[in-house]
């Protein structure tokens, strides 16, 4: 069985800092909170949907992908559906980098999905994972890619399928087209029955919004200056307090929150840490490969 992170993912790309809220959605009792994970210094992954693989027969964990995430590099296939919209890291233009840890994903969620051999009751239009991926480079500035993957399943026989998962698609979504506004992103899952994005609530005046905006006079011009598509002109610190206040004003009753930010001088750190998830006991955990010892060092 695999249990869900669900719920939504703010990205918010103000001056000199990329903020990243999440708020669970806890549609199911064994949800997952959407937590950022650590990727390098200025590089954040966010896994929406399977993100925790377990056997209930044999009460052991396959898989928990957020906290795998860090150590899936998957090897480079050449295919023209690379992605394209990165600045030149190789002599192609390709964003070697995200694909690799895209294709780091790919590669051990068909690892599971291998064991998946009855049919599997997936909605059709939602997809079994989504990683959003949040970074700082250099010369290059922001940016912000969402992969989504799709589970396919074929039969071979009677009451025997086999599953695998597709190659993922990817969708950078900042820097945004020349033209286009700057302001708040955000992820949502699952996608379908998805309620109103903050920016939606922000457009239509929804009171529980305008208390924030009420709250203080920074919050309104963040408000402002997010639905006038000017985000970058915003303070890393008042973007902050409005987050943190919308958020917590948005969230479903027990949800739990967290809040990072990456800079640009010093990286990521958190705001607002997750609550520690509680360990189910006796249950075993397999590791995955190249995964580093956590055996002492001699």
């Amino acid at each position: 069985m695999a249990n869900l992170a669900t719920g939504r993912v703010v990205v918010a790309v103000v001056k000199g800092a990329i903020l990243i809220g999440t708020v669970e959605n806890p549609i199911e009792a064994e949800t997952k909170v959407p937590v950022p994970t650590v990727l390098e210094t200025d590089r954040v992954g966010i896994i929406l949907g399977a993100v925790e693989w377990f056997s209930p027969s044999a009460q052991k964990e396959l898989a928990r992908l957020d906290s795998e995430l860090p150590h899936l590099r998957g090897k480079m296939i050449v295919t023209p559906t690379h992605p394209t919209l990165q600045p030149a890291i190789t002599a192609t233009g390709e964003a070697t980098d995200i694909e690799s840890i895209g294709q780091g994903l790919l590669e051990r969620l068909n690892e599971v999905a291998e064991g998946l051999q009855g049919k599997v009751d997936w909605p059709s239009n939602e997809p079994v994972a989504e990683l959003i991926v949040a970074d700082y480079l250099v010369d290059y500035g922001p940016e912000v890619w969402q992969l989504t993957y799709v589970m396919e399943q074929e039969e071979q026989a009677h009451d025997y399928w086999k599953t695998r998962i597709e190659r993922p698609m990817y969708l950078q979504f900042w820097p945004p087209e020349k033209g286009q506004p700057r302001t708040l992103l955000e992820f949502d899952y699952p996608p379908e029955g998805a309620p109103p994005t903050l920016m939606d609530m922000l457009r239509r005046n929804d009171p529980v919004l305008d208390k924030v905006k009420a709250s203080d006079p920074k919050m309104r011009d963040v408000a402002e200056r997010f639905l006038q598509g000017e985000c970058n002109k915003v303070s890393a610190e008042d973007a902050t307090l409005f987050l943190r206040e919308t958020l917590d004003a948005i969230a479903p009753q027990g949800a739990r929150e967290s809040l990072a930010i990456i800079t640009q001088e010093s990286g990521f750190a958190w705001i607002l840490r997750p609550p520690p998830e509680p360990e189910r006991a006796g249950v075993k955990k397999e590791r995955p490969p190249g995964a580093p010892s956590l055996l002492p060092q001699q």
